[in-house]
């Protein structure tokens, strides 16, 4: 067997190749692209022949892009690393901090010689379910970065127009965004007519427009603490640009979402996740993307808990024992899990009796909702695993005995 470590960078890989008692056969810095991967195909034709491919295991950091689709393909068994574990082996052999590419190409190497049986290999997920992860990825990207944007603007009409912040809830809505663009400071917001603010108030349709148009209008009209002219005039500036850039982004989540539900509906397993309870196509696709739909990628329900970072660590020495909650995850994974056992409290009998008996033995909310994500972490893996949809009497029939005993 050949075992590879592949540091990878953004225009090279440095590679170290080591034979089953991690001696180096060789070492070599390649160029990222087809060029690349096929010097490395010719270096490991010089010591294994082309039909023992699935005799070279690799280890690099990343489970996507081109290069490592190019590696699956030509049939060698790839682990994806975390840098983290990357780092932490690399201080079992030394202590000095010293750090090199060519180094980190040798840890990778040594790593799956030596403990591939601790490593998760780069799923074999479906062109499907890669293409709901690229859509879904950047449908929430694109959500992160309006609210980034949003406390932008937050800060900068706190800093020179707070009668805005008392005027508007949502900085992101359509309203709001129209009338800062029309009167991005005081003096041209206490301007504002009623029958201006009603029309910006009637296109997403809110209700009770008028009286709601009566509240902005005395909340932007309201004495505060005032900037100096030229400073005011720069602030207007800021916010103007601040509120075209959210504006942006607003349609294009927009759109985005409509790609993600487009391509999630044509995944085989968009029914299983529809029907279960607090996911609609949005968080399904988004769950659907960063578990993947590898049929062998997860064991158990406990592995696809573990994963997913709902599933509890603990940490015992002597007589000292404390459960924690996983500090390393998916974030984006688990956002959506949380999400879904907080929408499911109102979707799902089961669910709403599971967190409430956690909430009567002194669980706090954020934990008692993690419990829940774990729970439905683990009925979503049985309906994968079985094909079968949710059934809620099935899915909590154990805690209903349980509780009932």
């Amino acid at each position: 067997m050949l075992f590879v470590g592949d540091d990878w960078a953004e225009d090279h890989h440095d590679i170290e190749v080591q034979d089953e008692t991690g001696r180096r056969l060789a070492k070599a810095r390649f160029t990222e692209g087809l060029a690349g991967v096929a010097q490395l195909h010719e270096l490991v034709a010089q010591h294994l022949d082309e039909d023992e491919a699935d005799q070279v295991v690799v280890g690099i950091e990343t489970d996507r892009g081109p290069w490592v689709l190019a590696l699956i393909a030509a049939g060698y068994r790839v682990f994806a690393i975390n840098p983290l574990q990357v780092a932490r082996y690399r201080e079992r052999q030394s202590v000095s901090g010293a750090k090199s590419d060519a180094a980190d190409a040798h840890a990778l190497a040594d790593m799956v010689r030596t403990d591939s049986h601790q490593l998760r290999s780069v799923a074999g997920d479906s062109d499907q379910a890669e293409a709901v992860k690229v859509v879904a990825r950047a449908h929430k990207s694109l959500i992160w970065e309006r609210t980034r944007h949003a406390q932008r603007l937050r800060n900068v009409l706190r800093e020179f127009f707070p009668a805005a912040l008392q005027a508007f809830d949502d900085l992101t809505a359509a309203d709001a965004l129209e009338l800062l663009a029309k009167a991005p400071d005081p003096d041209a917001a206490a301007r504002l007519t009623i029958a201006q603010i009603s029309a910006a108030l009637k296109h997403p349709h809110r209700h009770h427009a008028s009286d709601k148009a009566r509240v902005i209008r005395a909340a932007l009209r309201t004495e505060q603490l005032r900037q100096p002219a030229a400073v005011t005039t720069a602030y207007a500036a800021t916010v103007r640009a601040q509120v075209a850039v959210i504006g942006t982004l607003n349609a294009q989540i927009k759109t985005m979402g409509a790609q993600v539900e487009a391509h999630f509906g044509q995944h085989p397993d968009a029914e299983i996740y529809l029907s279960q309870p607090g996911m609609g196509p949005i968080l399904g696709a988004r769950v659907l993307a960063e578990f993947g739909d590898d049929d062998h990628r997860y064991a158990d329900a406990r592995s696809r808990k573990n994963y997913a970072g709902t599933s509890p660590i603990t940490r015992a020495s002597g007589k000292k024992k404390t459960v924690l909650a996983r500090y390393v995850h998916n974030n984006r994974l688990i956002d959506a899990l949380g999400q879904q056992a907080f929408s499911a409290l109102t979707g799902s009998p089961g669910a709403r009796s599971y967190y409430d008996e956690l909430r009567r033995r002194g669980t706090g909310h954020r934990a008692a909702l993690r419990q829940l994500a774990n729970r439905l972490v683990g009925i979503l893996h049985g309906c994968l695993k079985t094909g079968t949809v949710y059934d809620e009497a099935a899915a909590w029939s154990h805690h209903t005995h349980t509780a009932a005993a």
